[in-house]
C-alpha cells in the first residue's frame, strides 16, 4: 500500500508473543483504517511474525521481562510519524462502532487532549464479563505521540501516561478475549507468574523502592481512581484482603448476577489469584527473615 494514502493521525503499536490465535482478529478489526502498524515480539515461535508482516506490519523483537517494560521499549524504538499512537494488545480487537469514531478522527479536533480512553468489555472463555467491577471499564489507549509513556513503576499492571487532558470514548468499545485461556492450563500458567511480578512489586513498595507515578485520585480520571484504590489494597491486611475483594466483588459489585463461567471467573481471578499473590509475598518475607 502507497504510503500517500496512509492514515495521517495515528498508528498502532501492538505486542505479541505466539498470538497466531488471537493477532488475525485484531488486524482485521483495524485493517481498514489504513494506519501504520508496527509489533513488538517477544520471541514468538509460531506464525505471529508471518501474521503480523502479512497484514504490513513493521516487526521487532525484544526479549520480554514485564509489559511495562517492554512497552517502553516499543513506544523508544519504532519512529512514530503520526501525531497519535494506539497501544494494543493481540488479544484485543475494535468494535465497528468504535471503527468508525476513529475512521472519522481529526487530530484538529483534539487540541489541548493528550490521551483518549476506550472502552473495554472483557471475554473469557466466550462470556461477557459484565459485572463485579468489569464494565465499563476505561483503558487510556490513544495518546499523543511522544507525549504519552509506559508507566515503569508498575511490575505487571500496565498503563499508558499522559500529562495534561485525558477525555474518554463512552461509546465504541475494545474486546478483548485470549483464546488461549480457552485451556484453563495456559490462564493457571500465567497467573503463576503474574504472582511472582506482583508480589516482588508489593515487597519493593513496601521498601519504598516503588513509588506510584499517577496521583490517587477517587475523584479523579479512571487511572486516578485506580492508583487510589490500589494504594488502600496495599494497607490492607495479608491474607485477609482476598475474602474482602471477592465479596465486594461479588456482592456490592453484582458480580453474583453474572451467569456461571463468568462467576468462576471472578473466583479464579478475583480471589484464588489475590490469594495466591499474598502467598508469595509471605514467603517472599519469611525468606529475607531468615538468617545467613
Amino acid at each position: 500500500m502507497s504510503t500517500s494514502v496512509m492514515n495521517k493521525h495515528f498508528s498502532f503499536i501492538v505486542l505479541t508473543y505466539n498470538e497466531e490465535i488471537n493477532l488475525p482478529g485484531l488486524l482485521k478489526s483495524v485493517a481498514g483504517l489504513n494506519a501504520y502498524l508496527y509489533v513488538l515480539d517477544s520471541g514468538s515461535n509460531d506464525k505471529t511474525i508471518n501474521i503480523a508482516e502479512s497484514y504490513g506490519a513493521q516487526v521487532k523483537v525484544n526479549p520480554f521481562k514485564n509489559h511495562p517494560i517492554q512497552w517502553d521499549y516499543a513506544l523508544k524504538n519504532f519512529n512514530i510519524r503520526t501525531p497519535w499512537t494506539i497501544g494494543l494488545d493481540a488479544d484485543q480487537k475494535i468494535t465497528p462502532e468504535l471503527y468508525q469514531m476513529l475512521n472519522s478522527f481529526e487530530s484538529d479536533a483534539y487540541e489541548g487532549i493528550n490521551g483518549i480512553y476506550f472502552n473495554r468489555k472483557y471475554f473469557f472463555q466466550e462470556q461477557w464479563i459484565r459485572y463485579g467491577g468489569y464494565y465499563p471499564f476505561y483503558l487510556l489507549k490513544m495518546f499523543r505521540t511522544g507525549v504519552g509513556y509506559s508507566d515503569l513503576n508498575e511490575n505487571m499492571d500496565h498503563r499508558f501516561i499522559v500529562p495534561g487532558k485525558t477525555v474518554i470514548w463512552k461509546n465504541g468499545h475494545i474486546l478483548e478475549e485470549n483464546l488461549k485461556e480457552n485451556d484453563i492450563k495456559f490462564w493457571y500458567s500465567k497467573h503463576e507468574f503474574y504472582s511472582d511480578l506482583i508480589a516482588h512489586e508489593e515487597i519493593e513498595r513496601a521498601q519504598h523502592r516503588r513509588q506510584q507515578t499517577i496521583k490517587p485520585n477517587l475523584k479523579g480520571n479512571p487511572d486516578e481512581k485506580k492508583a487510589w484504590l490500589k494504594r488502600v489494597w496495599w494497607k490492607m491486611p495479608l491474607g485477609i484482603r482476598p475474602y474482602f475483594y471477592y465479596g465486594f466483588r461479588m456482592l456490592f459489585q453484582m458480580g453474583i448476577v453474572d451467569n456461571k463461567k463468568a462467576r468462576y471467573f471472578h473466583y479464579l481471578q478475583g480471589f484464588w489469584f489475590r490469594k495466591l499473590v499474598d502467598k508469595k509475598i509471605r514467603a517472599l518475607k519469611n525468606l529475607k527473615n531468615q538468617p545467613n
